[in-house]
């Protein structure tokens, strides 16, 4: 690109710059990125928290008390399944199939909700049993970094109904596959954090 100055007793000067390109979305993109960077730091965090106040129950019940590996293998099932499902939405979006993508994020949304509601029955239970929150430092970790990682897909389902509504309105234009793919590294990140979660906190948990 040309830009021409001009001076009072001078000639024009002409100056070329050469601007490095901006492709459409590569801001968002990097972000996104720093986003989940963040947001890997927090869940670090609660994973050293809970591996220092893990052990501590201050005489009340322990994992082995609490865990039903059953149900929590159950709700990791449900959760794998929607991080599967998220996947056929994303190849559905790419052949361009709008009704095929709203579908599978519809059956996403379904898993979702059926992993917060087994969350929420096991807290509840746990709760009921006087082993809330408040009870020692190992139930306070483990609300802390389970709560987290809920109210992360509690989030994630509300931004997927909120795409939703964009495909419905818009189609699959650059703007909303953008935002699938964003959230679609949401999703799986979820996914990871909580294979560690299963992991570390009950398997691990019951080990102990």
């Amino acid at each position: 690109m040309s830009t021409t100055v001009t001076a009072t007793s001078e000639a024009p000067v002409f100056y070329e710059v050469d601007e490095h390109p901006h492709p459409e979305g590569h801001s968002t993109a990097l972000g996104f990125w720093i986003y989940l960077m963040s947001d890997c730091l927090i869940f670090a965090i609660l994973f050293a928290t809970f591996g220092v106040l893990g052990g501590n129950y201050a005489a009340g019940p322990g994992p082995r008390d609490l865990f039903d590996l059953n149900l929590v293998a159950l709700n990791t099932t449900m959760l794998l399944l929607s991080s599967i499902t998220y996947g056929f939405a994303m190849l559905a979006m790419d052949k361009e199939r709008v009704k095929a993508t709203q579908v599978w994020l519809v059956i996403t949304a379904v898993f979702g909700l059926a992993f917060l509601s087994i969350e929420l029955y096991e807290f509840h239970h746990m709760i009921h049993e006087g082993a809330g929150p408040q009870r020692s430092a190992f139930l306070s970790a483990f609300f802390t970094l389970v709560g987290t990682h809920g109210l992360h897909v509690t989030f994630g389902i509300i931004w997927l109904v909120t795409l939703l509504v964009q495909v419905q309105k818009r189609g699959l234009i650059t703007a909303n596959k953008r935002r699938l793919m964003c959230l679609s590294m949401f999703w799986h990140f979820l996914d990871v954090v909580w294979i560690g979660v299963f992991t570390f906190v009950y398997l691990l948990g019951m080990l102990r």
